[in-house]
């Protein structure tokens, strides 16, 4: 049975500090217990300056000079910020030092090796309610419920080990205290926020996965080879299950196997890290339904959408509309939805980061964000391009994301018309299939108007007529490439050379093919309405 324990604040950097310290993070300057509970995860941007909520910890991303420091610090305690991180060493110098007593702004060093990403990550689990909208906090176990922090230094308390809880792909959801116990493999995951992948490789090829997700009782793990030496400790894991399901593992550093009553505990623990491990999915399940239908009542304007922004904080602001959708159009394909979830929820991260009053869900396939506009909003396409590519770089080539940006949208009717610019976006770039992976209106407009007149004159079943099906008839019963030549002609603005090495046939044959379409076309290629009847029912018409 896991103990229980004191609740501790679930938005304060002296709980902050309990989780992530040692390993992450390091007190600088300031009073962690006095400071104001954290309204926010915000990473700073020294060439956007967006309003902070209050109690905002701020990232200090490229922050070093303790001239910057002071002069931000001074930027921060106006705005009551709780907190500011830094790249470690900081350097407290006697001016440092007064900015912080001055401003109330708790300084923080983050451990030089440590990604500023995954510190976000981190601080959005521990930050994380977990809740699905019940008035007092629940416990399971005597622990905030979906609390896994908690749950992690309780399971390291009763096997005197230091702890981790990862996922099925080997991720950390969660560790305890004394890690600075454990050997260097421990601690390069913990920084890194996964199992290197070295380990994980030599963990399978030892058969130790597949004895962990089959048996319900702790595994013993012998220390890994290797010439680094860096995993030296044992390891006992035990799988966490719901049914036949594995949700993940709990993974201890022990100086050797476990006795049996440690070994009933750590089984004990699984179990209840279940139940927590399920409440933190319920609770985001929630949250995401009911954040996709505000969204959703948003961008579809009507009576409904005013309301809908102020309950996600963004009324009385002009908007910026971004979407993202995967290229593949698959809507039964498993692998494609649960894509679609992993680029919603890295999207979501994404713009909590660049805006905390930002707000993301996934409708209908696709992942549509708001951004509020900051100042008059003339940079604001440049700013979500700016966005939007900064988004790509990080999810890699390795998923087929594109990204399509709308308009400002000032007010509710100017939202729903946005979220039909990116529409009509997303659609041209999903089309193209990986040719280009943003965009914005203004970029694709004639090929999105060609897509829409595709549409309707598929709807209305038109066929090619005139000189084009008289083209088309013809090729069909001579064999010939009357319309392959057209529309090279066409395409080349009526410059033969250029024509005929695009079909890779001598000028003379092309001239010849061209004179000869004319004649059985009935065609006069000389008057340009005719040529652009042509080219609109070459790009519309299926020529066929």
């Amino acid at each position: 049975m896991i103990p229980s324990v004191t609740l501790r604040p679930r938005a304060s950097l002296g709980r902050v500090l309990d989780d992530l310290g040692a390993t992450l993070l390091d007190l600088v300057a300031g009073d962690a217990e006095t400071a104001p509970e954290i309204g926010g995860v915000v990473i700073h941007d020294p060439l956007d300056a967006p309003l902070l909520p209050l109690g905002a910890l701020v990232l200090g991303v490229g922050v070093e000079s303790p001239e910057r420091v002071v002069e931000l610090l001074g930027v921060l305690g106006r705005q009551q910020a709780a907190g500011l991180v830094l790249r470690g060493p900081v350097q407290l110098t006697p001016e440092v030092h007064e900015a912080v007593e001055q401003s109330g702004v708790t300084l923080l060093a983050l451990s030089r090796g440590a990604p500023w990403a995954h510190l976000a990550v981190m601080l959005r689990s521990v930050l994380a309610e977990g809740d699905v909208g019940v008035a007092e906090p629940e416990s399971l176990g005597g622990l905030p419920s979906g609390d896994l922090f908690a749950v992690a230094n309780a399971i390291a308390s009763l096997l005197d080990a230091p702890v981790t809880i990862e996922d099925r792909s080997s991720r950390v959801l969660a560790f305890s205290g004394r890690q600075d116990e454990a050997d260097p493999s421990r601690v390069e995951t913990i920084l890194g926020r996964q199992v290197p992948e070295r380990y994980a490789r030599e963990l399978s090829e030892r058969g130790v996965f597949r004895d962990l997700h089959r048996s319900d009782q702790p595994v013993f793990v012998s220390p890994v080879g290797g010439e680094d030496g860096d995993f030296t400790l044992p390891r006992v894991a035990v799988a966490v299950r719901a049914g036949d399901e594995v949700l993940g593992s709990i993974w201890a550093a022990v100086p050797g196997p476990l006795s049996d009553e440690r070994t009933q505990a750590l089984c004990d623990a699984a179990k209840l890290v279940a139940l927590h491990m399920l409440r933190v999915r319920a609770g985001a399940d929630v949250q995401r339904r009911l954040r996709a239908d505000l969204l959703s009542s948003a961008l579809e304007g009507g009576v409904g959408a005013r309301d809908a922004l102020g309950r996600l904080g963004l009324a009385g602001h002009p908007l910026m509309v971004i979407g993202v959708a995967v290229t593949d159009l698959s809507d039964d394909d498993s692998s494609v939805v649960h894509e679609r979830e992993r680029l919603s929820d890295a999207f979501a991260m994404h713009l909590s980061a660049v805006h905390p009053q930002s707000a993301s869900a996934l409708i209908g396939g696709v992942a549509y964000g708001l951004v509020p506009v900051p100042g008059a909003g003339d940079d604001a396409e440049e700013r979500a391009v700016r966005i939007a590519q900064e988004f790509l770089d990080r999810v890699g080539d390795r998923r087929s994301a594109v990204v399509g940006i709308g308009p400002v949208a000032r007010d509710v009717d100017g939202l729903a018309q946005a979220r039909s610019a990116v529409d009509r976006v997303l659609r041209v770039l999903r089309e193209r299939r990986g040719e280009r992976r943003l965009a914005c209106l203004d970029d694709i407009q004639v090929e999105a108007l060609m897509l829409e007149l595709r549409d309707m004159v598929a709807a209305r079943g038109d066929r090619p007529t005139g000189p084009l099906a008289r083209l088309i008839e013809y090729d069909g019963q001579h064999h010939t490439n009357l319309v392959e030549t057209l529309q090279a002609w066409l395409e080349a603005f009526g410059d033969v050379v250029a024509a005929s090495e695009g079909l890779f046939v001598h000028p003379n044959t092309f001239r010849y093919r061209l004179r000869r379409l004319t004649e059985v076309g009935e065609v006069d290629l000389g008057d340009p309405d005719v040529r652009f009847g042509l080219m609109l029912q070459l790009r519309v018409l299926k020529p066929t």
